[in-house]
């Protein structure tokens, strides 16, 4: 059985945490903050792993019926029913299950979610430290109450250490005239079928003077990119890692949260350049109709498993540190029975992500594009044992290996796209994690 024990702690440092834990379980690693930094949650360790490393049609019920069985037989001490603390499962999902290569994500698979040995959440300010065990009924209490003491000092009592100067010696755009000529078929075969828009991405290899401490990058997103999801999930060596402004759908009691983001233009110099860009973006005939895409293909959704739905009847702007977005926040009132993994299984690949009609785009996503689009652009987030969930989009993203990163990044291609517009508007999009891992911003 799973057994979790939750003590509330005076004070403790998140990001601290996950440093400390890479001298005893790099390789089973998360972090994650989100925008409101209501909540920070460190795990380190797994005590077990759901992962799928072949296509896997029903993936979103496997992984809901494992966890919903592992958490049946649960048991908490300490504080309980507090969120994100004791029994929870982090991890996410690959774009697309039936994606022909996985040899850049061969760590990660299908999907990949795993219940921390050893967690530190903040949550609305309030410190708390949780020990996953899995025992049998009849293990002595005092030998885990031993074993969690133990590794609170050691993991809490963390001294900081300076995080080192890496110095990035190659940055190379991984075929971009290839990838302007991908976005004109696009466009030709938009005139020529029912398909109306399909996200397209492409990729920027790093290469770092030394090993990437991802506890580093990870500092410069929180200071960079405060109004987005901070996140990283390790596989081993390999470490997906980024900041995204995407919510693809909450849960805290019965109401559930999603945001609709599509439609962008760059930060200005100055205010006035920036009110100017943004009004721009608010009047976009292009960027306001892929919008629209994006705001009603959720709120059917949200019909089909809410009630008391609450959508603006306009986007507003969402501003982050080198890009704007038109943003359009959803909420409503679950009907009984609905998990947000059902939500998830519905709403993946929203036309922000994927395109539309949905299939249509996928397919071409899939016969199209250069890249392996692994976690990037796919479901990623937190379920607790109360019932409570945060699921982001991973995009403003990159894969970490070793010395080197994997950035991707992706546009809305329309009818009335051009390739070199696309083209720039990615370039806008690589530059959060451009920033964080020391690179050369567009």
């Amino acid at each position: 059985m799973l057994f979790s024990y939750v003590k509330k702690l005076d004070a403790a440092d998140v990001l601290s945490f996950y440093a400390a834990a890479r001298l005893t379980h790099k390789g089973s690693r998360f972090f994650w903050q989100d925008p409101r930094k209501e909540i920070l949650i460190a795990g380190a360790g797994n005590i077990t792993k759901f992962q799928e490393m072949e296509a896997c049609e029903n993936r979103y019920q496997q992984v809901e019926k494992k966890w919903l069985s592992l958490c049946e037989n649960a048991v908490t001490a300490g504080i309980t029913e507090k969120m994100a603390t004791g029994p929870l499962l982090f991890g996410g999902f690959s774009f697309d299950q039936q994606e022909h290569n996985r040899i850049l994500w061969k760590k990660f698979g299908d999907y990949l979610f795993y219940i921390p040995e050893y967690m530190l959440s903040v949550v609305e300010g309030q410190a708390y430290f949780t020990v996953n065990v899995l025992c049998t009924a009849e293990e002595e209490e005092t030998e885990l109450l031993k074993l969690i003491q133990e590794q609170e000092q050691q993991l809490l009592c963390h001294r900081e250490e300076d995080i080192s100067y890496n110095r990035v010696v190659q940055q190379l755009e991984i075929a971009p005239e290839r990838w302007k000529q991908t976005v004109a078929k696009a466009v030709q075969e938009m005139k020529q079928s029912d398909l109306d828009k399909v996200v397209l991405a492409r990729e920027l290899r790093l290469t770092c003077q030394r090993e990437i401490q991802t506890e580093g990058v990870l500092q410069n997103l929180l200071r960079d990119q405060p109004g987005s999801y901070v996140f990283s999930l390790e596989a081993g060596s390999d470490c997906f890692i980024g900041a995204t402004p995407e919510k693809l759908i909450q849960r805290r009691g019965d109401t559930v949260y999603s945001d609709c983001l599509a439609g962008s233009i760059a930060r200005g110099t100055s205010i006035e350049e920036d009110s100017r860009l943004g009004s721009e973006l608010l009047q976009d005939r292009k960027n306001l109709l892929e919008h629209e895409y994006v705001v009603s293909m959720i709120t059917d959704v949200f019909r089909e498993y809410c009630q008391k739905i609450e959508v603006p009847q306009a986007p507003e702007l969402m501003k982050n540190r080198h890009i704007q977005h038109l943003y359009t926040p959803i909420s409503g009132s679950l009907h009984d029975g609905v998990s947000v993994l059902d939500f998830v299984a519905k709403l993946h690949p929203t036309p922000a992500m994927g395109g539309v009609p949905q299939k249509q785009a996928v397919t071409c996503i899939r016969e199209w594009e250069q890249l392996e689009r692994g976690f990037y652009a796919a479901p990623l987030g937190w379920l607790d044992a109360y019932g409570n969930s945060d699921i982001a989009v991973g995009i403003r993203s990159a894969l970490v290996q070793g010395s080197e990163a994997s950035l991707f990044a992706g546009g809305g291609v329309l009818p009335d796209s051009t390739p070199d517009s696309e083209y720039e508007e990615t370039a806008i999009k690589f530059n959060p994690m451009l920033s964080a891992l020391g690179g050369q911003l567009s």
